[in-house]
């Protein structure tokens, strides 16, 4: 669990101390105007209707701004969305993640039969197998961490977040290198459960 903690706060440290291009604040009413061709997918308030594709909303801008950027640069891959961000503009980038990081997030409900091994993971892991804490770095109440770019994870659609677990678990997402050594060990079961827990947690 050590090891984690460490990464953890390494990565707050290099995040943190460097500007990075994706660090720009962006104007909210702009965005909005630019967001209809997001809204397809991920619903015109950010409310994705569809479990597989993520909700914006209410999601940290940063974040938001590192993975399209990383969709840009081909670090992380998506047939739709590596075509979306080709050539899209900064100033573009900086829009949209603004409107959408103001967005209210619908809440979620989770399955009540996954709520006692989803909590049991996210909160304590798997010490047998050697998966840490979700909370770790993602916080007690799934808001995540901003200075490191953590995402929110409470409220996020279940297809999304278990696709995007076993992506990290198989390599086949590699743009988050502590999360693919985080899911390496998890199991389908585990990775199913903490999707519907993470869904129905409150943020508040």
């Amino acid at each position: 669990m050590n090891k984690w903690l460490v990464l953890a706060s390494l990565a707050i440290a290099v995040n943190g101390g460097m500007v990075q291009a994706e660090d720009v604040a962006g104007s909210a009413e702009a965005g909005k105007a630019k967001a209809g061709v997001c809204g397809g997918c991920h619903g015109a308030d950010g409310n994705s209707a569809n479990t597989i594709w993520p909700s914006l909303a209410g999601q940290h801008q940063a974040y938001l701004q590192k993975q399209i950027h990383d969709f840009k640069k081909e670090a992380r891959k998506d047939p739709m969305m590596s075509a979306q961000a080709a050539n899209i503009t900064d100033q573009d980038i900086a829009d949209l993640t603004a409107y959408f990081s103001a967005q209210p997030l619908n809440p979620g409900f989770a399955k009540p039969e996954a709520v006692a091994l989803g909590e049991q993971v996210y909160r304590g892991g798997n010490p047998k197998t050697g998966v840490p804490a979700c909370s770790g770095c993602h916080s007690p109440t799934g808001m995540g961490n901003l200075p490191a770019k953590f995402p929110r994870l409470s409220g996020q659609n279940v297809g999304y977040v278990a696709k995007a677990l076993k992506d990290f678990r198989s390599g086949t997402r590699a743009n988050g290198p502590m999360m693919v050594g985080v899911a390496a060990n998890m199991t389908d079961a585990e990775i199913d459960a903490v999707a519907e827990y993470v869904h129905g947690l409150t943020a508040e």
